[in-house]
């Protein structure tokens, strides 16, 4: 079949992100989970792949097959476009997946944890499951004849063998799943397609599945760090005046899969697993994640920012990727602001990693390896931002990371900034990269001045380690 032309959406199509981050969440107390979600906020930069079946048609993940009014398929038959969709499972043959080249391209970027898609909103399953044939593993996809055909288990092993904290990412709706979208009755949404208060057995039959498939991903691949549920229109409840929910034709159904039951499933091996039940809050939203934006100020709680390197969260052969300046500038914003950066890319039918990813990888890497003291283990100082500085912490040290435009030359001599509640030490101060110092001294007005020495240069951004009083 043709490739479809790649839809644009412009909303959170990673699942959960057009629903607005409520900062009224009732917080994890388990001292094991928050002592670990603590370590996880030092790691501050990891790596995500969105990879499907998808990849074939350089399509949206999932999402075309979701009867949205917003959703355009360039006048596809919708009933036909989904039945040819749902049959990419029996084409998909990555002949040139190997976990080991992400794993080791991720390492040289300087990244410390990853978010695998184990099974994205359109069912299909890249983990060895019992629990329905439309996976990887079964004989109806032609890379189940592959040794490496667990997918998932290829993946953790791989970073895992790297030093990686290993993350899954599960989407909690299944649209392939008859309990959850019944092949009774037409599909209007996203959402399950008839009312679980109406049909209580058929709905439990949907939690049990889940429940079920959640333990076969924490229990049979050792020790996982982070489940990241995506999907959050399954949730316990909506609220009389919800505003979250923009998309035309949604049911508001209860769709309850009680996170008390999956958090307790998840935890048996994995005590100090760290669940990310996504814009719904409460305790088991154990960090937020706002989606393609980095929030405008320090946000008083765990959060992580996920993003795509490109405009498609999937692979699409003629995306336009974020400059590698960009990408080192969001990640000094994002951990500036107290946050983590989850970049994503989308790896090609085969299994590549495209080639203009794996290249701003490797210079991030290259800046990171001389400037990451500056970004690993820190923690926000105010202002946290000051025009181009955007400032880090680290015991008494703190960091100025000055954000440089592209190609910008000749590198500023000069700098200032307002820092009058950081107590700072002046006179000599490092310059990251360089042999050199250079000085910081206090102003009349109370600024802070930074005189750099000539004949260096450092792209994408400078750091000044200082030191305080």
């Amino acid at each position: 079949m043709m490739k479809r032309p790649l839809l644009f959406l412009l909303l959170s199509l990673c699942g959960a992100g057009l629903f607005a981050q409520s900062s009224d969440q009732l917080p994890e107390t388990d001292p094991v989970v928050t002592q670990r979600i603590g370590q996880w906020q030092d790691l501050k930069f990891g790596f995500m792949m969105h990879w499907g079946m998808y990849a074939q048609w350089e399509v949206v993940e999932s999402w075309s097959i979701c009867n949205e009014p917003w959703i355009n398929r360039d006048g596809a038959d919708y009933y036909q476009y989904k039945t040819d969709y749902q049959n990419l499972n029996k084409t998909f043959n990555p002949k040139h997946f190997d976990a080991s080249k992400w794993a080791d391209a991720a390492f040289d970027a300087g990244m410390k944890y990853v978010v695998f898609t184990t099974k994205h909103h359109d069912g299909f399953c890249l983990f060895d499951t019992k629990e329905t044939t439309y996976s990887t593993v079964d004989p109806s996809c032609p890379f189940s004849k592959n040794p490496k055909a667990d997918i998932t288990g290829e993946v953790v092993k791989a970073f895992r063998d790297k030093g990686f904290w290993t993350g899954l990412y599960f989407s909690k709706p299944d649209w392939h799943c008859d309990d959850y979208w019944a092949h009774e009755w037409a599909t209007p949404d996203r959402n399950v397609n008839y009312d679980p208060t109406a049909m209580p057995e058929r709905f439990e039959k949907y939690k049990q599945f889940t429940h079920r498939q959640i333990r076969e991903l924490t229990h049979n691949y050792g020790d996982i760090d982070i489940l990241w549920l995506d999907g959050g229109w399954v949730r316990p409840a909506w609220s009389v005046n919800d505003e979250t929910r923009p998309w035309l034709g949604c049911q508001g159904y209860i769709q309850d899969i009680d996170m008390p039951t999956v958090a307790k499933i998840a935890r048996e091996n994995n005590p100090d697993l760290i669940i990310v039940d996504r814009s719904v809050g409460g305790k088991y939203e154990n960090y937020q994640t706002p989606e393609q934006q980095v929030p405008d100020s320090l946000l008083p709680y765990p959060w992580e920012t996920c993003m795509s390197m490109g405009n498609s969260w999937s692979y699409v052969s003629t995306d336009q990727y974020k400059s590698t300046n960009k990408l080192i500038h969001l990640l000094c914003d994002i951990v500036a602001k107290g946050g983590n950066f989850l970049l994503n890319v989308g790896p090609d039918a085969d299994g590549n990693l495209p080639d203009t990813a794996l290249l701003r990888m490797k210079e991030i890497g290259e800046w990171m390896k001389i400037n990451g003291e500056a970004i690993y283990g820190t923690r926000p100082i105010y202002p946290y931002a000051y025009g181009k500085f955007r400032f880090t912490q680290k015991g008494n040290k703190v960091y100025a990371i000055f954000l440089l435009d592209e190609q910008e030359s000749p590198v500023p001599q000069t700098y200032w900034f307002n820092g009058k509640d950081m107590n700072l030490r002046t006179g000599k101060i490092r310059v990251l990269g360089s042999k050199k110092k250079a000085s910081l001294s206090k102003e009349a007005d109370g600024r802070y001045r930074i005189d750099f020495p000539n004949n260096f240069e450092m792209p994408h951004a400078m750091v000044f380690e200082m030191r305080q009083k």
